[in-house]
């Protein structure tokens, strides 16, 4: 029998605390840990220099959405209460609950997901379900992407721990002090052979005020460029690279569970259920298009970035209650964190990330 979130507890914070200590980091005060922990200790993010993991394979994939009732039944039901946060993306979804949905309302889920590009589930159970139960209903979307750098759970690998509080601000220190803004647009581990598809992020610990998440829709970015601009850049390719993310994670002793890889992606992608064309670029993670000279290549994709970061009409907030659970499309969006509170606040939230097809050129 799978043990309980309760169980599961007990041991945590010491063993995370450890981890973060073996990662040369500022050591977490224990004092601090016990009168002010988090919510859920399980998934306090964990380190090991020693984890290792093998290089990703190909595989086949059908997206569930394909397999969908293009009416919903199972998701949109009688009792769901739907409301839009804008025309291009976002929908936050009350009165169904993810963790009971059927195999059927699971795949709904995933066209849904396709379609608004993001979804704000409300009021879920989800965060109290266990990591069996949790990583088995999201391997439905495809294999879980095993991070190469960032915090997960001991024993868990598919967990991507996103944790910040007084003492650990790794947003921060991954863009910088020294920066006029803190948004850092981009799509999830975009340099994977196949990246990811349908998206889970689930909060835990969330400030009263801030803490949002940005999403912009690459759909509607491309749909509003020329179509004699479109032509140009359907056919392209670009470069996207795991060297950054993974230098910085030695810098600070940090693990490098995976040797990072550099991918050729389609400029331009075309979602495989509903047809979309989208741009795939994103300041994370693109560096260069195959084929450009440098000064070509850096100008081209300074007027993509500039045009999708500026494009407040098609750029939603993604803001968290209790019980909030996040599904989003990562082919077809971009997105950035706001971390606009009080340092001395937590925010602690898990991500689940299945790996799609391999891009498919518009």
């Amino acid at each position: 029998m799978a043990p309980s979130v309760a169980d599961l507890a007990q041991s945590t914070v010491e063993q995370a605390t450890n981890s973060v200590a073996k990662l040369n980091l500022k050591e977490t005060k224990q004092e601090k840990v016990e009168e002010k922990g988090p919510s859920y200790p399980f998934y306090y993010p964990y380190w090991d220099v020693d984890e290792k993991f093998p290089p990703t394979e190909l595989f086949e994939h059908t997206d569930p959405g394909l397999r969908a009732d293009p009416k919903k039944p199972n998701l949109l039901g009688p009792n769901t209460k739907v409301q839009h946060i804008s025309p291009y993306l976002g929908t936050e979804i009350r009165g169904v609950q993810i963790s009971q949905l059927s195999e059927a309302g699971l795949d709904e889920l995933a066209l849904y997901a396709a379609e608004r590009k993001l979804l704000v589930f409300r009021d879920q159970d989800f965060k109290d379900l266990g990591p069996d139960k949790q990583i088995a209903l999201t391997k439905r979307y495809g294999p879980i992407q095993r991070h190469p750098t960032s915090g997960n759970v001991k024993g868990y690998p598919e967990f991507h721990v996103v944790y910040r509080d007084a003492d650990r601000d790794p947003f921060r220190e991954y863009l910088g002090a020294n920066r006029l803004f803190k948004t850092g647009w981009h799509s999830d581990v975009s340099y994977e052979k196949q990246p990811p598809g349908t998206t889970f992020f689930f909060i835990l610990d969330q400030p009263d005020v801030g803490g949002d998440t940005l999403f912009a829709s690459q759909v509607e970015a491309y749909n509003r460029l020329s179509p004699e601009f479109q032509k140009r850049l359907e056919g392209l390719r670009a470069v996207h690279s795991a060297v950054a993310q993974a230098e910085h994670s030695k810098q600070r002793g940090g693990p490098v569970r995976r040797e990072p890889v550099e991918t050729e992606h389609p400029l331009v992608r075309k979602h495989p259920v509903t047809g979309e064309k989208a741009l795939y670029i994103n300041q994370g993670f693109t560096r260069r298009i195959v084929g450009y000279k440098d000064e070509e290549s850096e100008w081209l994709l300074k007027f993509l970035f500039d045009h999708i970061s500026k494009g407040a009409d098609f750029i939603v907030r993604a803001s968290y209650e209790p019980g909030t659970v996040v599904v989003w499309d990562n082919r077809v969006t971009v997105h950035s964190a706001t971390p606009d509170f009080d340092k001395t606040i937590r925010r602690h939230a898990v991500r689940l990330t299945p790996q799609a097809e391999v891009p498919i050129p518009a």
